[in-house]
């Protein structure tokens, strides 16, 4: 190991990661319980449109209705006082040049006064659909028309039903998920700037989850950071299923680059953590060799162990509790994800209630870019709507290419990415989205062009909701 340079580094992420968490772990909004308390029966106002979450599908709503009328009266309830970017984050993970805090962290006054919406920091504590109205720590806001967009929770509860509520917490902190906006990114990179030889386990989760193929980045990011710092050790990836997102293109990349240092361990479920020893328990299925009577493999449950020197475990997701405190309809499984009225973004249970991003019931991909894509066809909707006109999405097409680009970073020096594209098309039922993992000219699922076109997106996007 190049100790001086890894010693330097260390005290260099201990500085500015201390700075970077005392930032954003204060950003969660609202007040203390006595304030909220307070302020509980306080009117603040009433508005057109509330916008709950001022994430990319959030923004993007409050962003386009601004556009189209600027007499439009739109307000953004949001409980960070900062903006911060979950694509692409993995390169700051992997350090990737230009790839700081810097590049992810956005204010909030620069869309606010470019567009003229009025926001709101604060938590919000009730909806009331009944008297139209989103209670929050501050007071009460008044609506004709909610926009839910206020992403995901963790559901430790749902996956650890036997741990307690203080394990749960410690195991979030010691064991980021890093999956949310926040200051778990901060002390996962503090946690790889300080580790010495040993192994990274990162757990992905089951199920429905923001970002498919996240984990699976952050491996090989992590991987490349590990071997650019001269780390001893593997990068271990426990896999829930069979299959992930881009799989083929991972693992092509993962051997290319990296070799035997990214490990992929399939059938597996975290069951504990014991985290004085930094050892992490789980179960992996595995055949036993022999078939059953219609020819399937019969598979067996081994308890394992393994020692790590950073644990990521990413916990499954479901939709925030906000979505609950609506009353909406939702999927029947862990996730809950809002039942939509047809190929719409109005919620199935209430016409004044649509919603966005990770939380829609359509069959399309969660990502910042789908996001995007729905924020602007609800905006839409709902101008269209308030100007006493119909919208429904393009009848002739029924389909848009690529509605969703999702790109990952494999590898650097050179920076090397791979990519899917999802294409929407809908029936007048459900909105749905068709993926497909695309190979360079080179016969390679990667390439520094992809890479390159993964920082001209973040660029471009981030540029629309900001600039």
């Amino acid at each position: 190991m190049n100790m001086n340079r890894r010693n330097a580094l260390k005290v260099g992420a201990v500085s500015a990661a201390a700075v970077a968490a005392t930032t954003l772990t204060g950003c969660t909004g609202g007040e203390t319980g006595t304030a909220a308390a307070a302020n509980a029966g306080k009117v603040l106002g009433k508005h057109k449109v509330v916008i709950i979450g001022g994430g990319f599908g959030g923004l993007t709503v409050a962003n386009n209705l601004k556009k189209i009328d600027k007499n439009f009266d739109v307000a953004v309830i949001e409980k960070n006082d900062t903006f911060m970017a979950c694509p692409v984050s993995n390169t700051y993970l992997g350090k990737l040049e230009g790839m700081d805090l810097g590049k992810f962290i956005f204010d909030y006054a620069q869309p606010v006064e470019k567009h003229g919406y009025s926001m709101l920091k604060s938590e919000v504590i009730a909806i009331d659909r009944v008297a139209k109205t989103v209670t929050t720590a501050a007071g009460i806001v008044q609506y004709e028309i909610l926009v839910l967009s206020p992403g995901i929770a963790y559901n430790y509860t749902g996956q650890f039903p036997t741990w307690t509520k203080s394990h749960a917490a410690a195991v979030q902190r010691a064991c980021p998920p890093a999956m949310i906006p926040g200051s778990e990114h901060v002390a996962l990179e503090r946690q790889l700037m300080n580790m010495d030889d040993g192994d990274v386990i990162i757990a992905a989760p089951s199920g429905k989850f923001r970002c498919p193929p996240a984990p699976y980045e952050r491996a090989a990011m992590i991987a490349s950071y590990m071997k650019k710092e001269d780390i001893n050790g593997k990068v271990i990836v426990l896999v829930p299923g069979a299959k992930f997102a881009k799989m083929g293109a991972f693992k092509e990349s993962a051997k290319d680059l990296f070799g035997d240092k990214i490990v992929y361990m399939h059938h597996t479920a975290v069951t504990d953590v014991d985290l004085k020893a930094k050892v992490l328990h789980f179960n992996q299925q595995v055949p036993t060799g022999k078939k059953d009577e219609d020819g399937d493999m019969i598979m067996k449950t081994v308890k394992k162990s393994h020692k790590y020197q950073v644990c990521n475990l990413i916990v499954n997701h479901k939709a925030s509790p906000v979505v609950q405190m609506a009353g909406l309809n939702t999927t029947a499984d862990a996730f809950k994800k809002v039942k939509m009225a047809g190929c719409t973004f109005q919620t199935q249970t209430d016409k004044d209630v649509y919603a966005v991003g990770d939380i829609v019931g359509h069959a399309i991909p969660p990502s910042g870019q789908t996001a995007v894509w729905a924020g602007i066809q609800c905006a839409k909707e709902i101008a269209h709507r308030l100007h006493g006109k119909s919208y429904t999405l393009p009848v002739k097409t029924k389909s848009v290419k690529a509605g969703n680009v999702c790109f990952s970073m494999v590898g650097d020096g050179p920076e090397e990415g791979i990519m899917v594209t999802h294409d929407f098309s809908w029936t007048g039922k459900v909105i749905k989205g068709k993926g497909h993992v695309p190979k360079a000219p080179s016969g390679k699922y990667r390439s520094k062009n992809t890479a390159k076109a993964l920082r001209d997106w973040y660029r471009g996007i981030m540029s629309d909701l900001f600039a």
